[in-house]
């Protein structure tokens, strides 16, 4: 028999792969003898099998009716109990966190009957009926499909009523009212009473929670935070406690260190008599949690205790709910929590200082796509100005977008190439797909622990929440400020996610304190420390070099100051474009051997300087120079151009520019159906005569000139689109014979390797016969990915991606995180053949793919010597490189991204 159900007291934090992130909290907090309501948890085993099935797994009823019954003897009272029932939450539980993104029914066990014994044994009648209120509204919606709005609807009718919001100020009829009234909508919608059985109650909770798994909202989540779908969900159950007991009760969310800068201290909201999911919908304003001090003092100290507990415990920041009824305090969750790019960074710093975690841990807890976070510009506060609005800065940056109130038009704009802002009262988890769409999001109601918070923080997103002075008009499409200046939908707005301010129109923007200290060495405090020192440290601990992807001495010197260990790819066509593309045309063009030969001796000079210019920059590091790879064609004007201003012209009765005849007719000669895949790379080098000697004699004439002038050279030439190891060993000898011509006149021995790009599978297919003639073997994950999978990137992404990634085809572009059950294996192939033909080739990636994470950790993974990527992304490379030398042991559960 499979076992489906834990205790609480059964399990522990590294069962979250069964017991879900929450269950398997859950359980650590009850080991730790933490005050944690009762309950048990149902496994995500469960729940695949329920997926796989259609129907709950066999055993499942009655090992949940069996902990029921522990559950009932530990607490004292029974499901269903007339007199003091027993009321559950019923909860999901993913191993990775997924706020608010899955089902939650509270209260479950209230019916006519049971409703009466809550309230006798509470003393609240109000109290009770707004349970059994919620309980309907919640399960009606979730398990039963009734439309949510029309419960907000009949709430917000009574509300206005008495003219309150939150259910809050509710009189003790109007409850009771609004429950007849609920149930009359879900009979209404669905033809069938709300259940009265609490054992079908639960049953079908547990059943609506392991639905949501797949739901549109959830899916959505996990394609954005490349969650696997086949983990499932477990659900936890559990005892329930109220925050909405009186003025001695209440309910929050807490932090051992502030998630948006990485502060130590304690941070975090609290509501007074309500219950936990009205601090997460943000539907009424919190005080800050240090005011619980004054509203009780003991249970302010014991959570204190609670949370310096968890965090020495998980040696790591810790988010934490808690409620209090009646002045006890129980705590209903906790996890790692998720953080900004600048708190990761600090906090792992700090935790080193503190003693608690080694530079080793500190490593795996920050992440390359955060570094690359902290260098976006800021706001200049010089130029800020008086704010249209303030509140919680509840996710640091700094962003401009269009004012838009609600996500299908959040999503509509951003796909036509527009950015906006998200502004709405709050967030909910149907809110999602416009979260990702916008650039920043602003409410009007919530704290930093709201669900557009704590989402937007874990997307990276620019927030402010509770910019109470904001009034929202739907119908009207504009918001209000204080001051009572309007503002409509469409107008630009540019939101501080760092002070927690708004301003009217676009503000101009700084370097990140993160970037200038990578420009210019500049120390300050705060995340450019910590950078600094997760660098050095990252440095020491990589076995991958880092080089760049860069064209010209600028790009270059910034990519060393950035921290490569040189260039990994110089494309050489970059230089023949502006004035010079000219001279590219009269090479074109030329009719004779001698006409061609003086546009490549026009050409050869200004090429050398490029070339001295790339080895000054990177003086003592290698650089690898491509030679030329494009079509020939795209140094040509446009043929339609071309065609209509000689067709103009003989209009006209004018002899048509014979320069330009000659092109249209070279247009013509060389143009192909499908020029990438046609005369290009080592196809030129071949059957263009000149054009490799040229590029070669540029480049050895630079190796001399900085070899003369006391330099270090290193340059490396690669050859690219090789298919055949022919190829190779033909454009080698016209290589060698150049350079050798070069070195031998200048007297000068300089060695300059000669190697390929990797990037048609049939190269990957016989890398031990190219690897005879090749120094070094590069890469281009581009090509390689575009001709393995057989369409153009462009193209695909322009028509095909959206559909595919709705349809859960692709997780992921190809062109973005590498391929790598396709081209990986082609990758894997090429390395293991090539070493096998040439042990110690040198191998390495020059494609995009060099910069991102999760491609960069199969590039070590490989046996890879370097990745290469944009200057930009260098810094992010080297932090990626170093996590990838390390073991995967305690990654789990801190978030990089």
């Amino acid at each position: 028999m499979v076992r489906y159900v834990y205790d609480f007291t059964e399990g522990s934090r590294d069962q979250a792969g069964l017991l879900g992130g929450k269950g398997a909290n859950l359980a650590e907090m009850t080991g730790l003898g933490l005050p944690v309501p009762p309950g048990f948890t149902v496994t995500t085993e469960a729940c695949r099998a329920f997926l796989a099935a259609g129907e709950l797994p066999q055993d499942l009823s009655r090992q949940v009716v069996l902990a029921l019954r522990q559950l009932e003897k530990r607490t004292g009272r029974r499901l269903g109990q007339a007199d003091d029932p027993l009321l559950l939450s019923v909860r999901s539980g993913a191993r990775y966190s997924m706020p608010g993104m899955m089902d939650t029914i509270l209260d479950v066990g209230l019916n006519d009957t049971t409703v009466h014994g809550l309230a006798k044994h509470s003393g609240r009648e109000r109290f009770a009926w707004d349970s059994y209120r919620r309980l309907i509204q919640m399960y009606g919606s979730t398990v039963m499909g009734v439309d949510e709005g029309l419960f907000a609807e009949a709430l917000a009718r009574a509300e206005k009523v008495r003219g309150t919001t939150g259910g809050q100020q509710l009189g003790t009829r109007d409850p009771g009212e609004l429950v007849a009234e609920f149930k009359a909508i879900v009979r209404k919608a669905t033809g069938t009473d709300f259940p009265q059985d609490p054992d079908e109650q639960l049953e079908q909770s547990v059943l609506a929670v392991f639905r949501s798994w797949n739901g549109e909202r959830a899916r959505v989540y996990r394609r954005r935070e490349r969650i696997p779908d086949d983990l499932g969900t477990a659900v936890n159950i559990q005892a329930m406690v109220y925050g909405n007991l009186g003025p001695d009760s209440g309910t929050g969310v807490a932090f051992t260190r502030d998630p948006a800068t990485g502060r130590a201290g304690v941070y975090g909201d609290y509501l007074p008599d309500a219950q936990g999911e009205d601090v997460v919908a943000g539907i009424r304003n919190t005080v800050p949690l240090q005011d619980l001090r004054d509203i009780d003092s003991l249970s302010y100290e014991r959570l204190l205790a609670h949370m310096e507990l968890l965090e020495e415990h998980y040696r790591d920041l810790c988010d934490v709910e808690f409620t209090i009824e009646r002045g006890r305090l129980w705590m209903l969750q906790t996890r790692i929590g998720k953080r900004t790019a600048q708190a990761a960074f600090r906090i792992a710093a700090e935790l080193v200082d503190e003693g608690r975690i080694t530079w080793d841990e500190a490593l795996l807890r920050v992440g390359g796509t955060q570094l690359t976070q902290l260098m976006f510009p800021r706001f200049d506060q010089r130029a800020s100005g008086r704010p249209l609005a303030h509140g919680i800065p509840a996710s640091p940056g700094a962003a401009v977008g269009q004012v838009v109130f609600d996500s299908a038009e959040a999503v509509r704009r951003a796909t036509a190439g527009e950015r906006v802002v998200l502004v709405r009262e709050e967030t909910t988890p149907d809110d999602l797909p416009g979260m990702i769409a916008a650039q920043a999001v602003l409410t009007s109601r919530g704290g930093k622990t709201s669900h557009a918070a704590v989402v937007a923080r874990g997307m990276g997103k620019v927030c402010v929440c509770g910019a109470d002075d904001v009034r929202i008009d739907l119908t009207r499409r504009r918001f209000t400020t204080g001051a009572g200046q309007e503002v409509a939908e469409g107008c630009v707005v540019s939101v501080d996610g760092t002070a927690g301010t708004v301003h009217l129109g676009a503000l101009p923007l700084v370097d990140s304190p993160v970037m200038r200290y990578l420009e210019t060495g500049e120390r300050s405090a705060g995340p450019a420390e910590a950078v600094e020192r997760v660098l050095q440290q990252a440095d020491a601990v990589a076995r991958l070099e880092v080089r760049a992807n860069a064209d010209t001495p600028e790009d270059a010197a910034r990519a060393r100051r950035f921290g490569a260990r040189g260039i990994g790819l110089c494309r050489t066509e970059h230089m023949f474009l502006g004035g010079r593309r000219r001279l590219v045309e009269d090479m074109i063009l030329a009719r004779t051997d001698s006409e061609r030969q003086c546009a490549l001796d026009a050409l050869l000079p200004l090429q050398r300087a490029d070339f001295v210019g790339i080895l000054t920059a990177m003086d003592g590091l290698p650089v690898t120079i491509r030679l030329l790879d494009p079509p020939l064609h795209e140094f040509l004007p446009d043929r339609t151009e071309l065609a209509v201003r000689i067709a103009s012209a003989k209009a006209a009765g004018r002899v048509p520019d014979d320069r330009e005849v000659r092109l249209l007719e070279a247009v013509e000669r060389i143009r192909e159906q499908n020029p990438m895949l046609g005369l290009r790379g080592v196809r030129l080098a071949l059957t263009v005569p000149g054009l490799t000697a040229m590029q070669v004699r540029a480049l050895g004439e630079a190796v001399v000139a900085r070899v003369r002038a006391g330099g270090d050279p290193r340059a490396e030439i690669m050859v690219p689109l090789v298919g055949t190891q022919e190829e190779l060993r033909v454009v080698r000898e016209q290589v060698e014979t150049t350079l050798s011509e070069v070195f031998t006149a200048a007297k000068c021995t300089v060695q300059c390797p000669v190697g390929t790009m990797i990037e048609l599978p049939r190269a990957a297919l016989t890398a031990a016969g190219i690897a005879r003639y090749a120094d070094f073997f590069s890469f281009g994950t581009n090509d390689l990915t575009q001709t393995t999978w057989g369409f153009s990137r462009d193209d695909a992404e322009a028509s095909f991606f959206a559909p595919y990634f709705d349809q859960g085809i692709l997780r992921a572009s190809p062109f973005e995180k590498l391929d790598e059950d396709g081209v990986g294996r082609l990758i894997r192939t090429a390395v293991a053949e090539g070493r096998a033909a040439r042990p110690g080739i040198k191998i390495g990636v020059c494609g995009e793919h060099g910069g991102d994470p999760d491609s960069i950790h199969f590039f070590h993974a490989t046996g890879l010597d370097y990745v290469s990527c944009s200057p930009f992304r260098v810094p992010g490379a080297r932090l990626e490189a170093a996590r990838a030398a390390l073991p995967s042991a305690g990654r789990e559960g801190h978030s990089t991204a």
